[in-house]
């Protein structure tokens, strides 16, 4: 049945542009039913996206620097203010319709977060989360961000987990509008390949969200669509 099960697919390295047409699509089938949930995993080149919510003051650098330091810009219609995504980072978008799950915007931002600390615990990294604050955090560092859009029930955008991200890169914005410094799991110690942090937030992902009731295999099968 389409709109039963999780499908999970790696990306590879794309274009933000790229993947986010593709997520607009899926979102589109999602939403008739022509195809289950979705779970998309990507690394972008370096960009930064601003939010529906974004404040110009919060990017640092024009537009010449941005293009001299061989980053791309977006906005687009997530909520959020502004982030940067780039190489070493795992981007997940998560195309889920909420009305087979819980319609609260509020829970499934705390179920994305919860997803990330319980597969950051696979190794050994004790995160979690500051109060009024969106995201997942390590001793006052954040190491993943969130950034969501919702239509008619079906999600959009979704986490950036910093996995062995160049850090220097945030110095070109205020990340998430927020003046507290970033971190990633290379910075805290971690070794962790990218195909094993995608398997741990994968059956994260799906015990979260109970989407591997009767497709156990989901959580550990990826299709692969390198660019």
């Amino acid at each position: 049945m389409p709109g039963s099960g999780l499908a999970i697919r790696d990306l590879g390295r794309m274009r933000y542009g790229d993947a986010l047409a593709i997520q607009q699509d899926l979102v589109e089938q999602r939403k008739q039913g022509r195809v289950p949930d979705q779970l998309l995993f990507v690394e972008h080149p370096h960009v930064i996206t601003q939010g529906r919510n974004g404040r110009a003051e919060n990017l640092l650098a024009g537009e010449a620097a941005l293009r001299s330091a061989g980053i791309d810009y977006h906005a687009t219609d997530r909520g959020g203010d502004i982030t940067y995504h780039g190489p070493g980072q795992i981007v997940g978008y998560p195309i889920l319709d909420l009305r087979e799950w819980k319609r609260d915007v509020g829970a499934y931002v705390r179920a994305i977060e919860q997803v990330v600390i319980d597969a950051l615990a696979q190794f050994e990294i004790i995160a979690g989360r500051i109060t009024g604050c969106t995201g997942v955090w390590v001793d006052g560092k954040k190491v993943a961000a969130i950034g969501i859009h919702i239509s008619r029930w079906v999600t959009s955008h979704g986490f950036a987990l910093n996995h062995k991200t160049d850090l220097r890169y945030f110095q070109y914005i205020v990340p998430c509008g927020l003046t507290k410094p970033v971190t990633s799991m290379q910075e805290l110690g971690s070794g962790s390949s990218r195909e094993e942090v995608l398997a741990a937030l994968s059956t994260s992902f799906a015990k979260q969200f109970r989407l591997n009731r009767d497709h156990q295999e989901a959580a550990f099968s990826y299709t692969e669509t390198h660019s």
